[in-house]
């Protein structure tokens, strides 16, 4: 299917998957209808499986923004909580289109608890509420991680209820559109195939060099976490300064604790010093940066923070960070607090996903799974960035239930380009934009256009600045994160470091009552924190009585 066929289905409201081989234009044609769509003023999600992926998109995980998180199921009793809070329904009350990109790395049970938290939220039984619904991705990626008994029909969204029930038009590009070097994109094309020719296997034999003093910039993929374990160990080892360790710090059910590390990247004990390559492994979007995110370890604050420099030459602190496991109320059932990095002069390729990389040092000779040959030769954008330590005969197959599903797409997605006709889908754009409460007013949408440019060529601000405007504009904490799309929480956070800045503010607005006051300034005067005002010592000192958001309001006015 050619992209301007696939943009036509798009604009008449069709839910769609749309996929293709690398190079097919998937990105290109989901921001041309993201544009379509806020010219015409309608509201649009925009969100993907993985952080790194969310940011090719200047959107945000599917995880946050349906407030699924780590979750697998999502329950009545947990959406009324949700319900209460402002901002996430009028979020949900206002969306009418949803984009997830990278979608194979979301679990079917994931996209079943998304389609529940839009029908309950809708009040609409109809497949997401009745919204029109976009799947972005490639099925040759590895399956979602799942339990260790889980096959991949048990994992791959598309075997979901929710994907056979909003009846997707497949929307299969077939056109190649990259300039650059396109051996690769044949390579690729060949293992999605399950036919290797003799020619890419001698292609990829001539990238099997080994250069010592050539890989030290590369970003090294492994197919085990035991190479990149003693890879990222012996590199640290080689820097010839002083280390600084950070241990995690865990609460709760012993039980739910091991739960939890399953599903936190962070490491139990880490070991960092100035000069090391990390990762982030946590989502920050208010920061700056997210779970992927690459750089070096530059320095430390005077509270031993970890300042990191990442590629693109920023600068942020990585201060701790608490994964945790609620009940229905939000109470802490165990939790999980550590600094968000681990070394990452190696990383598995499994992690990998939803990354490009200009250049990848990798080793594939120890290949065990269908898929990561595949997953890591398409982080790359040609084969001259390729130095390739090994590879066998599992690094070149693919998973058979993702071929079948493949083959599959692309006869459904030939039947819908030979009967929908691209001229008659146009009928329908304009009943859509009416549908969806957009504009087709043809002043609104010249504004439309121009307001988005602005906000494109326009200073970037940091989002500290957007909320100061908002405070100094005198807004409640529900009306700012209501405005910026944000957590309640995440304003305070912000509040806190503004507060810093410009302490004559009038701040009175965000402060809790003195009872709450009185009782987290007590707590805060007998305990000894080992570092700077950890919430989690305050909510245990205070018998968890205080939700950690008023925890933070309340230190906003201790001195």
């Amino acid at each position: 299917m050619q992209q301007s066929k696939a943009l036509a289905i798009l604009k008449s409201g069709r839910n769609v998957f749309l996929t293709g081989s690398a190079g097919a234009g998937k990105t290109y044609v989901l921001n041309q209808y993201i544009n379509y769509l806020k010219q015409h003023g309608v509201p649009v999600a925009i969100t993907a499986s993985t952080g790194i992926a969310a940011t090719h998109m200047n959107g945000q995980t599917i995880h946050s923004w349906a407030g699924i998180g780590i979750k697998s199921h999502v329950t009545d009793r947990y959406l009324t909580s949700l319900r209460d809070k402002k901002f996430f329904r009028d979020k949900m009350d206002k969306v009418k289109v949803l984009i997830i990109d990278e979608i194979s790395m979301l679990h079917r049970n994931q996209l079943d608890a998304v389609d529940y938290v839009l029908k309950f939220f809708k009040q609409n039984d109809e497949p997401f509420g009745g919204i029109q619904v976009i799947f972005s991705g490639d099925f040759f990626q590895l399956p979602p991680i799942g339990e260790e008994w889980e096959e991949s029909k048990d994992k791959f969204c598309f075997m979901s209820d929710a994907w056979v029930q909003s009846k997707v038009h497949i929307c299969y590009l077939t056109e190649q559109y990259r300039q650059k070097n396109n051996e690769l994109n044949d390579i690729l094309n060949e293992i999605r195939s399950g036919m290797i020719s003799e020619k890419t296997v001698n292609l990829l034999q001539s990238r099997i060099e080994y250069f010592p003093d050539e890989i030290d910039s590369q970003t090294r993929l492994y197919t085990h976490n035991m190479d990149v374990d003693r890879i990222n160990k012996g590199q640290l080892i080689n820097i010839d300064s002083s280390s600084k360790k950070f241990e995690a710090k865990v609460a709760g059910n012993p039980a739910l604790i091991e739960v939890l590390k399953k599903s936190v990247l962070a490491e139990d004990n880490l070991e960092l010093k100035i000069g090391a390559k990390v990762m982030f492994v946590r989502n920050n979007f208010e920061v700056g940066f997210v779970n992927g995110t690459l750089g070096i370890v530059s320095g430390y604050t005077e509270k031993n923070e970890p300042i990191i420099k990442t590629l693109d030459n920023e600068f942020h602190v990585a201060k701790p960070e608490t994964w945790a496991i609620e009940d229905e109320s939000g109470k802490a059932l165990a939790s999980f607090t550590q600094v968000p990095l681990r070394l990452a002069w190696a990383i598995t390729i499994h992690k990998s996903q939803g990354m490009t990389l200009d250049s990848a040092f990798i080793d594939l000779s120890k290949a065990f799974e269908k898929g990561q040959g595949y997953v890591a030769l398409s982080r790359l954008r040609d084969l001259n960035s390729l130095m390739l330590n090994g590879l066998n005969q599992t690094a070149l197959e693919i998973d058979s239930l993702a071929m079948k599903a493949d083959r599959r797409f692309q006869v459904l997605s030939n039947e819908i380009d030979d009967f929908l006709d691209e001229k008659e889908l146009q009928d329908s754009w304009a009943p859509f934009i009416r549908f969806s409460g957009g504009t087709l007013d043809k002043k609104q949408i010249a504004k439309n256009v121009e307001k988005n440019k602005t906000k494109e060529k326009g200073p970037k601000r940091s989002t500290q600045e957007i909320t100061l405007e908002y405070v100094r504009d005198g807004l409640s904490l529900d009306e700012i994160a209501e405005k910026r799309g944000l957590t309640t929480s995440a304003i305070v956070d912000h509040i806190g470091k503004i507060k810093e800045i410009e302490p004559d503010l009038d701040y009175s607005k965000f402060k809790p009552s003195d009872k709450i006051i009185n009782r987290v300034r007590l707590a805060y005067s007998e305990i000894e924190f080992e570092d700077n005002k950890f919430l989690k010592p305050i909510y245990d000192f205070c018998d968890s009585e205080i939700s950690y958001e008023d925890i933070k309001k309340a230190l906003l006015f201790i001195d």
